[in-house]
């Protein structure tokens, strides 16, 4: 999300490292820039207007620090508008701890919401440990039940049972009994997906929120309507009390602009964006670091985080413990390999960096991409227990035999052992005391072998 703005502003920033200070007139041509930038991004035309005239406010007579530059300067008054658009703080999810906490997600049809709905419920089982029950208010789409259905199995959860020819304001009633019955403590709604333009449904929308009183009622909201979502917002914003939104297919958005607009047009903050297809693809919704990222600033808090979350400390301590022997196999690769994909791949790793956020389409496709982990996985688990143990006794028949189960070619299996045996060497070395000098490229084995030596010079 956000690379095409943030490559505009990394031009426009470009541009006014080359002047010396800040007049009107070259404050007057970045402001077109940048305001050209936001709306290119699919900012609503309000928020470009209101963006440019509080930078400009603030950046004209700006006394400049003697130890930045003026483009430093205009950075920093952007970012701090960023934020300020985007919401001051990062807004938290209410949760009730003595009674039962009511969530009604609302949204177009087609927006994620019953998806979304499934994320916030392992969210709240998974961080809080709370008991959720799902309970679909959609009457009127078929599967609509079935896929929430799905999700709770998924994940674990209750779901209120369906009964046939019920309505929705039946449903909440029946919900709020079985609820209290199974000590449930976190109840989330969804509902039908509806058209903005419905006034029955909208109604209806309004009086279900008045029975149930949620403690959070969420806008679901696809990042990929761009400018229409201002409008849908402003439209569910009259017959509901929103708290918050949630952007959804945050993934396969390069603009950013609902983001930028909602905050502005809601006056409620997004709480959480959905950042791919599974139920774990969700972030919490951060503006300062959202600023930085759209900046090329990168983002090594969520970063971190996102690390924290995906290991197992059990996995982690043994691998520790083989590491202090100088023991490293093709399960520890494996497992390396898999811990770099759950964080999102070398790309997606990549955005969160400083400098290196807008370069993440600039790897050679012949050298480390995302697809090679995926391939590096096939053709490890082609191997035997035992040569995953045993890496030296994969001789020329078995190679052909692993290429053939992981749609590989010999070559490939080379490229793999000789990156494990690099590996392998360098913890052997850190094993032993006193360590000794460990060569850094040795560490490009580990993404994939092949990142030319010198990608990242003069990068930053």
């Amino acid at each position: 999300m956000f690379e095409n703005l943030s490559n505009r502003f990394e031009e426009i920033f470009k541009g006014l490292k080359k002047t010396g200070s800040i007049d009107e007139a070259s404050l007057d041509s970045a402001m077109r820039d940048i305001r050209r930038a936001l709306l290119e991004a699919d900012v609503a035309l309000p928020i470009a207007k209101r963006f440019i005239e509080d930078v400009k406010k603030e950046a004209i007579g700006k006394e400049i620090i003697r130890s930045i530059t003026p483009a430093q300067m205009i950075t920093k008054i952007v970012n701090d508008q960023l934020i300020q658009i985007l919401g001051s703080a990062s807004p938290e999810f209410q949760i009730n701890d003595n009674q039962v906490s009511s969530y009604l997600f609302a949204g177009l049809q087609g927006s994620g919401k019953t998806t979304t709905v499934g994320k916030i419920g392992n969210y709240l089982k998974s961080n809080y440990d709370k008991k959720i029950l799902f309970v679909s208010l959609d009457t009127t789409r078929p599967a609509a039940f079935d896929q929430l259905k799905k999700l709770s199995e998924l994940i674990d959860v209750t779901i209120l049972p369906k009964l046939e020819n019920q309505m929705p304001i039946d449903i909440v009633s029946r919900a709020k009994q079985f609820a209290e019955l199974q000590e449930i403590d976190c109840v989330l709604y969804d509902t039908a997906g509806r058209m903005n333009v419905e006034e029955g449904l909208m109604s209806e929308l309004s009086l279900l929120e008045k029975e149930i009183n949620p403690l959070e009622t969420i806008l679901v909201l696809d990042s990929l309507t761009g400018q229409e979502a201002v409008n849908v917002a402003r439209d569910f914003a009259k017959a509901i009390n929103i708290t918050g939104s949630i952007l959804t297919r945050i993934d396969g958005d390069a603009r950013g602009g609902a983001a930028l607009s909602m905050k502005y047009i809601t006056d409620c903050p997004i709480k959480f964006m959905g950042v791919g297809e599974q139920v774990d693809d969700l972030e919490k919704f951060h503006p300062e670091r959202i600023a930085n990222r759209i900046l090329g600033m990168g983002d090594i808090v969520t970063l971190v985080e996102k690390a924290a979350e995906t290991v197992d400390q059990e996995d982690a301590e043994e691998m520790a413990k083989k590491l202090q022997k100088g023991e490293f196999d093709l399960d520890d690769l494996l497992s390396q390999i898999r811990q770099m994909k759950k964080m999102g791949g070398i790309s997606g790793m990549m955005k969160f960096i400083p400098g290196l956020s807008n370069l993440s389409d600039k790897i050679p496709q012949n050298t480390n991409t995302d697809n090679s982990i995926a391939q590096q996985e096939a053709i490890i688990l082609s191997m035997t227990k035992y040569e995953r143990s045993k890496p030296k006794i994969i001789n020329g028949s078995r190679k052909k035999r692993i290429a053939a189960g992981s749609g590989t070619s010999v070559s490939e299996i080379n490229k793999i052992l000789k990156q494990h045996r690099k590996m392998s060497d360098m913890m052997k070395k850190l094993s032993r005391k006193g360590g000794g000098s460990i060569d850094p490229n040795m560490l490009a084995g580990q993404l994939g072998s092949g990142m030319p030596s010198d990608f990242f010079k003069n990068k930053f």
